[in-house]
């Protein structure tokens, strides 16, 4: 049986350089990554960063039809910002990680992620999956 999953940005970035055996055999990405890729166009250093983070970005929007933000993940995204708070922690560094955590939960899927310390306080809304690349 096939799983499907979300990945974090960071895992669709180096997507490559992970060992196919540590991912989901279905990979989805949120619409909040692809919005995280586009800034990331805007704000690359030189022309060479810019060509190669667009064509990142056009992958996403060729190969995926990204999990939206949504009515559901916004409530969830209060709660997630209400569990790091508890936890210790300031959500406001995490804003963009926390709104891929709400979509992930209101999804039911696991999120597969290369920095799993972003997601510390969330252990009981979401399910959080550290993979390291190869």
């Amino acid at each position: 049986m096939s799983t499907v999953d979300l990945i974090d940005t960071c895992v669709f970035i180096d997507l490559a350089r992970f060992d196919v055996l540590q991912l989901p055999d279905l990979v989805e990405i949120s619409a909040v990554t692809v919005a995280e890729l586009g800034q990331g166009v805007e704000l690359a250093g030189s022309a060479v960063t810019r060509a190669a983070r667009s064509e990142k970005l056009a992958a996403a929007l060729r190969d995926f039809e990204p999990l939206p933000f949504d009515t559901d993940a916004v409530v969830r995204f209060q709660t997630m910002v209400a569990l790091v708070v508890a936890a210790g922690r300031h959500p406001r560094q995490r804003r963009i990680d926390l709104m891929i955590a709400a979509i992930a939960s209101v999804n039911g899927l696991p999120l597969y992620t290369s920095n799993p310390d972003d997601f510390v306080g969330l252990e009981t809304a979401l399910s959080v999956v550290a993979i390291s690349p190869g």
